[in-house]
């Protein structure tokens, strides 16, 4: 959170009145969001050459789209479509892109996309990023640890020390487990925030070593979904509540935990979340769909229905915290790591996620893999925690477990072979996918 002297009341201003939008009713939130909508598509048409070529190519005419119902008259657009621009085809005339600041999405699927925002842009996501985390009980002075890439080491500045407003202390998850121990305990933490699958080797670490001296009021995760089950460890082992929070880089956080739980609410008043399903119409509410933003702050270089292959369910139900957020469900995960299965079946690393979590020596699994080499064969990586169960046993009985109740019901005949390792290596991108498939699309249709 890059708060400089010159950003820093923008950011104060914008978080003021975000807060005050968190209550407003249905029809306000809806009336906001049209009208911002229209600017916005108003202004890529005029200004951004991709959107201005694709709209004029498709016979769009920007002033027909006037209420939410209208975004299904535009393209989606993939991100794979984006990564192929240059980007003067993405940013707005009215900008010198070399005067923009550069964001780089993860690329853990790919090439990363280069996000280019202005001044008052990187304003608003860090105010709409801060009402969720204030509105979970993060205080401005608190000790905020991250665990997360070294990338992000310089986003907080001198100036934002030395006030101490939400200043971060980083961790890099390329550490040693026994130097991000020692860092985070030296840092004495408020607030423990970070990559889930990154925070719960660091619980399993901190349990197996009986260390007290970790002791955070707040947790916040994000950038993959752990299972609820992992999520209770979480919170048993540090003693404080933890938080899932969802977003992508191109638009910063977007959907979010409050301390009642009851879904994620989605940040409608600064993105326009879409779900959508193989025909290409929005899914019903309380059914799976893809996840399409459209950006209602982004000018620099707009975002108009684009798919970041992300799964979601839109909830039909209300917070009991009153705010005017609608909630997400749940999330599922990124399309990109569903697993395809014979039958034209697919399923969700959340299922893995549970299916591991009931394994007898889970206990003794501080890591693990899955990677589907074919359709029906998928290998299991496993680091163990200790050699109280000795690798043969380890990995003839996960085997047997996982093909004893991998959907016992269906006859999917999937094979499964377990490794044991003495490392797994952190991708380079520093998130800890728990399953991946090298199946390339074209096998999958």
């Amino acid at each position: 959170m890059n708060l400089s002297a010159l950003i820093l009341p923008k950011v104060l201003y914008l978080l003021a009145t975000a807060n005050r939008r968190l209550y407003w009713d249905k029809e306000k939130i809806q009336r906001y969001q049209e009208k911002h909508l229209r600017s916005v598509v108003r202004y890529a048409y005029n200004f951004v050459p991709f959107y201005h070529e694709k709209y004029r190519a498709a016979g769009i005419d920007p002033n027909d789209i006037k209420r939410i119902q209208d975004l299904s008259k535009l393209p989606i657009v993939k991100s794979d479509e984006f990564k192929k621009q240059v980007p003067s085809q993405l940013v707005s005339k009215e900008f010198e892109i070399e005067k923009l600041k550069k964001v780089s999405t993860s690329g853990s699927t790919g090439k990363p996309l280069v996000v280019h925002i202005n001044r008052s842009e990187d304003a608003w996501r860090k105010a709409i990023y801060m009402r969720a985390n204030i509105s979970c009980g993060q205080r401005p002075r608190d000790h905020w640890v991250v665990l997360t890439a070294p990338c992000h080491f310089h986003d907080t500045t001198g100036l934002q020390r030395k006030l101490g407003i939400f200043a971060q202390t980083v961790v890099s998850l390329f550490e040693s487990t026994d130097q991000k121990i020692r860092q985070v305990e030296e840092a004495r933490p408020d607030v423990l925030d970070g990559y889930s699958s990154s925070l719960l080797l660091l619980a399993k670490v901190a349990e197996q070593q009986n260390l007290t001296t970790i002791q955070p009021r707040l947790m916040f995760g994000s950038s993959e979904s752990i299972a609820p089950r992992s999520r209770r460890y979480l919170e048993k082992v540090f003693g404080a509540p933890f938080y899932d929070q969802f977003g992508c880089s191109e638009l910063d956080r977007t959907a979010w935990q409050c301390p009642r739980k009851q879904g994620y609410h989605m940040d409608v008043d600064s993105v326009i979340t879409q779900f959508i399903g193989k025909d290409g119409g929005e899914v019903a509410l309380g059914e799976p769909g893809e996840v399409v933003y459209t950006s209602l702050f982004n000018y620099s270089m707009p975002f108009i229905r684009y798919a970041i292959g992300d799964v979601g369910v839109p909830s039909e139900e209300d917070c009991s915290c009153e705010r005017g957020l609608p909630l997400m469900k749940v999330v599922e995960g990124r399309q990109d790591h569903l697993l395809p299965l014979p039958n034209n079946r697919v399923l969700s690393p959340l299922f893995f996620a549970h299916l591991m979590d009931y394994f007898k020596y889970n206990y003794n699994v501080e890591q693990y893999f899955l990677r589907q080499r074919k359709l029906d064969f998928i290998e299991v990586n496993i680091k163990k925690r200790t050699d109280v169960v000795d690798d043969q046993t380890m990995a003839s009985e996960l085997k047997y477990y996982l093909e004893s109740n991998f959907m016992p019901e269906e006859s999917y005949g999937v094979r499964f072979e377990v490794i044991i390792l003495d490392e797994i290596p952190i991708p380079k991108t520093g998130k800890l996918m728990a399953v991946f498939s090298d199946l390339k699309k074209d096998d999958l249709k």
